[in-house]
This record gives C-alpha cells, structure tokens and sequence, in this order.
C-alpha cells in the first residue's frame, strides 16, 4: 500500500508531462480562458485517471507470477517511465502540441500520448498491496488542476518553463520507484 505522499508525488510526475503540454497548449490558444483550459484539463485528467485503472487491472493479472520480484517490477517500470519523460523532454524535435489544441481529434491524441506513462504507473501499482480507486482519484484531479493552471500560465510565461517540467516529473517518478525497491530490499 502507497502511503498518501507517495501518492500525491506520483499524480504529480504524472501530471507534468500533462502540464508541459497545457502550457503549450496555452501558448498556442489566441486568448486562454476558463472554458477552453477546462477542456484541456478535462481530458488530460480523464486519461490520467483511465490509464492507470487499465494498466493496474492487467498487472493484477500478471501478479501471481511475479510476486517475488515485484518491488523490481515496480521500480524497473516507474525508472523507465521517468526516464522516458526526461529523454523526451531533452529531445525538442518531438514537438506533439503543432496543431489547434481545441480541435477534438488533436486533444484526444494529446491526452492519449500524456497518459500512456500512466497506463506504466498502473501496472507498478498492481504489484503493491491496495486498492486503485484513491490513486486514481488523485491523479486524475492533480492533473486536472496542473493542466488548467498549465493553459492559463501557458500564455503569459509558458516558453519560460516549457519541457523543464517533464525533467522534474521523471525525476520524481524515478525517485519513487527507487523508495519502493529499497523499502522491498529492507
């Protein structure tokens, strides 16, 4: 079982993958407003939320057979996840926001590709004890909240802090990964 900081520091490495690309998005809109960020928002923190669930019901299937090696599983999958986050964030080339953020088939490819990390964190999450739905919960408002705010910012300062976010979620989500594999290893 996840202890409720651990949880929110998850949601949050999560969700900054989410941030940078609503601050993005907001660099992008004419004139951000309340209506469009909530749109944004809404559907990157479905996604967070969904993934997660998808990936934690396929882990729990998988658990039986790894149980002795979870912690590993856990820790392998967080650190590639972060990993993953940073490289992409140090890789510019791999703009995913060019086209009209509004345009509904652009925001569900958007949501999509922000959240398959989290379909990974599900997965780790099914090797640990306890139930999904207060994780779930979390994630899915952390990154509602982050991605509002990351659309409103965006265009005011978003090209001050653009990928550095991403950078700041791997490391926390590798961070978290690492604490799971040395409380295992006690």
């Amino acid at each position: 079982m996840m202890d409720s900081l651990t949880i929110l520091l998850t949601a949050v490495g999560l969700a900054m993958d989410a941030f940078a690309v609503s601050l993005s998005s907001g660099l992008t809109l004419r004139c951000p407003n309340c209506r469009n960020a909530s749109r944004i928002a809404g559907a990157f923190g479905c996604f967070q939320a969904v993934m997660p669930v998808i990936g934690w019901y396929i882990g729990r299937g998988f658990k039986p057979l790894i149980e002795g090696v979870d912690h590993w599983v856990a820790f392998g999958l967080l650190g590639l996840v972060g990993i993953k986050m940073i490289v992409d964030a140090l890789h510019p080339e791999h703009e995913r926001y060019a086209r009209d953020p509004l345009d509904t088939r652009v925001l569900l490819v958007l949501a999509l590709a922000t959240s398959i990390d989290a379909l990974a964190v599900g997965l780790s999450f099914a090797m640990l004890d306890g139930s999904i739905v207060l994780p779930v919960i979390i994630i899915g408002a952390v990154t509602f909240g982050m991605s509002f705010a990351g659309v409103m910012a965006g265009g005011r300062f978003g090209h001050l802090l653009g990928r550095r976010a991403e950078v700041v979620g791997g490391l926390i989500l590798i961070g978290i990964g690492t604490r799971i594999l040395v409380e295992h290893l006690r």
